[in-house]
């Protein structure tokens, strides 16, 4: 259990969280939600005390293991596999002092631990988490730092589910995640078996995954019983009860101070005068809801073109000559469309957006596309190439210049006040925007000549759940084409009625919602344990195929000096037993000088019978 009371922390002079009080039971999942800013990632840090409070307490269990993915890559060229296996600190050292000890109880001790830990099967559990993030067989004992940053962070996390800890801290674990990841990841922790904390904008997950909700907002943390959805119908539920106990609480205060003021100067009211004075100062106030924070945005529809607008016909696409990514593209975008973009991460879909979007040109066929065709391009990676020292107002200026010279100032700031940016954001330094609001400013240049088609790479990377929600609302308002590629399921549910699957280097329509999307990947993913299986034993067949003969070669020797000792043994078994017969006979002794040769001969016997039988078994062995 994790009990906080009082809970204060402050950065300066800002109260981040001010006397919050909590009990987080065992064995509950938890979602963490709030605005960005809000100081989810502050109460985690609390938690994990890499942040000392201001005031207040967290108290855990000492008996209770607490682990959060962590943060810092390390600098390492270990197999994945055995990255994620040492993970687990204890069983790492366990494994290591059992090749050490000499001490026989000690070693009883170090392998009974290993079996109570499940030690055996360490090796197949942590194959299973790597590959339902999204890892391939082949790739399990590659060095860790042959990997990108985003699949390393991939590692991090399946080494932290490796450990199972009593208490887990989830920060945002989604980030790096493809859309199949994610659905792995959602069934996985949806059958945690310990304490779960996850801080996430994936409303899907939250929905999952969690039985609770801590709502981090105006410096308190609340909390929720259910998941998500339940958790926003109880707190509109509790805003609308909230205002209403404002707006009548306003009307009695009004009622009161309007008698103060008509009879406070006359003596016969004075005292019931001077009584609604002090009732008026003892009220407790009643808050007025404040507005929701989220932004709302809209994306300029344009003008009717004629359709399809871009037409691929068998199309061959890449970076390398000979070797495209895709092959034999047949689709069409109409001007109605909304594409979903489906794939693991590594399948061609940012290349299939790149060739729509005209980036890359076909290798082999042809596309075509209406000439008068305007396409807005997102992708995250265009907020590396803002320039951090100017502001939103100059690069909008820009933009729209370059089609129109006499564009005004209010045209300008028009374009931008439709994404959130008001005049004192608009005229903020680049570099000092959020990530959201960044992405928010990549929506408005993406669009400023109202596109006929928007091209969204993974766009709610930096978005929180009401700017997502926003999202969707622009999206489904626009009346241009979409395609999106996103690993937000939510999204992708809500936006499109097309699914291509980008799989093997082609492109082709997806016949199903995303449910049988998600049944599709779990038939997938079994039917290539099988293949991996299968292909195993091909190949351990023929090495045992390739060795046989060498195997034979050894082993012919062997087993044919064993047939000849075999023999020689049951030779000199048949002589002892007829020496001894002999021996035993009554007038055996009467004859000294044979006698004495005879037993010189049987201990001859007995000595060469014993070398044969040695020589024997040491060629079983």
């Amino acid at each position: 259990m994790i009990n906080i009371s009082n809970l204060t922390y402050k950065i300066g002079a800002r109260t981040i969280i001010e006397e919050a009080n909590l009990n987080i039971m065992d064995n509950w999942r938890v979602g963490v939600v709030g605005y960005n800013g809000a100081g989810k990632s502050t109460l985690f840090k609390l938690i994990t005390k890499d942040l000392q409070a201001d005031g207040g307490t967290i108290t855990i269990p000492s008996t209770q293991k607490l682990a959060m993915v962590r943060q810092d890559i390390p600098e390492t060229d270990a197999p994945l596999i055995e990255l994620v296996m040492t993970a687990n600190e204890e069983m790492a050292q366990l494994w290591k002092d059992a090749e050490t000890e000499t001490d026989p109880d000690r070693i009883v001790e170090i392998y009974q631990r290993l079996s109570d830990m499940e030690a055996y099967t360490a090796e197949a559990k942590a194959a299973v988490l790597l590959k339902g993030l999204g890892f391939k067989e082949h790739q399990l004992r590659e060095p860790f730092s042959s990997f990108s940053g985003g699949w390393q962070m991939r590692v991090m996390l399946a080494s932290v589910l490796f450990i199972e800890p009593e208490i887990l801290l989830l920060d945002e674990p989604t980030n790096h995640l493809d859309l199949e990841a994610i659905m792995w990841l959602e069934e996985y922790l949806a059958s945690y078996p310990h304490t779960l904390m996850i801080i996430s904008h994936d409303r899907e997950l939250l929905n999952k995954c969690v039985d609770h909700v801590i709502h981090v907002d105006n410096k308190e943390l609340t909390l929720y019983t259910g998941n998500y959805d339940t958790f926003e119908r109880e707190r509109a539920m509790r805003l609308g009860m909230q205002q209403k106990m404002h707006e009548k609480q306003q009307a009695q205060r009004a009622h009161m101070q309007a008698f103060i003021d008509r009879f406070k100067a006359k003596a016969s009211k004075a005292r019931q005068a001077q009584s609604r004075i002090k009732a008026l100062e003892k009220m407790d106030l009643v808050d007025a809801v404040i507005a929701e924070r989220a932004v709302r945005f809209q994306f300029p529809n344009p003008e009717k073109i004629g359709t399809p607008m871009i037409s691929i016909h068998h199309a061959d696409v890449g970076y390398t000559e000979g070797k495209p990514v895709l092959r034999q593209i047949y689709e069409n975008i109409e001007f109605d469309d909304r594409i979903a973009l489906l794939g693991a991460n590594g399948n061609g879909k940012s290349t299939m957006m790149k060739l729509i979007a005209g980036k890359l040109a076909t290798m082999d066929g042809n596309m075509q596309r209406i000439s008068r065709l305007r396409i807005g391009y997102f992708s995250q990676h265009q907020t590396d190439e803002l320039d951090v020292d100017s502001t939103p107002y100059r690069e909008m200026l820009k933009l729209m210049l370059a089609k129109n010279p006499d564009v005004k100032e209010s045209a300008v700031r028009a374009k931008l006040g439709a994404f959130g940016f008001t005049h004192i954001l608009a005229d903020n330094r680049i570099g000092d925007l959020s990530g959201g609001e960044k992405a928010r400013l990549l929506f408005a240049f993406m669009s400023f000549d109202a596109p006929h088609l928007l091209l969204l790479d993974e766009p709610t990377n930096h978005l929180d759940i009401g700017a997502r929600e926003a999202l969707v609302e622009a999206l489904n308002n626009y009346q241009g084409a979409v395609v999106i590629v996103s690993h937000d399921p939510n999204m992708v549910e809500r936006v499109a009625d097309r699914l291509w699957l980008i799989k093997d280097g082609k492109c082709a329509d997806f016949d199903g919602d995303l449910e049988d999307y998600r049944k599709f990947i779990i038939q997938s993913a079994r039917e290539e344990r099988a293949k991996e299986k299968e292909q195993k034993s091909k190949e351990q067949k023929a090495k045992a195929a390739n060795e046989a003969p060498a195997k034979a070669a050894k082993n012919g020797p062997s087993k044919h000096e064993m047939a000849a000792l075999e023999k020689e043994i049951a030779k000199l078994h048949a002589q002892k037993e007829k020496f001894e017969t002999e021996m035993a006979a009554p007038d055996f002794y009467k004859d000294t000088v044979k006698s004495t040769a005879t037993q010189k001969k049987y201990a001859a016997l007995i000595r060469d019978l014993a070398e044969k039988e040695e020589g024997w078994l040491s060629l079983s062995a």
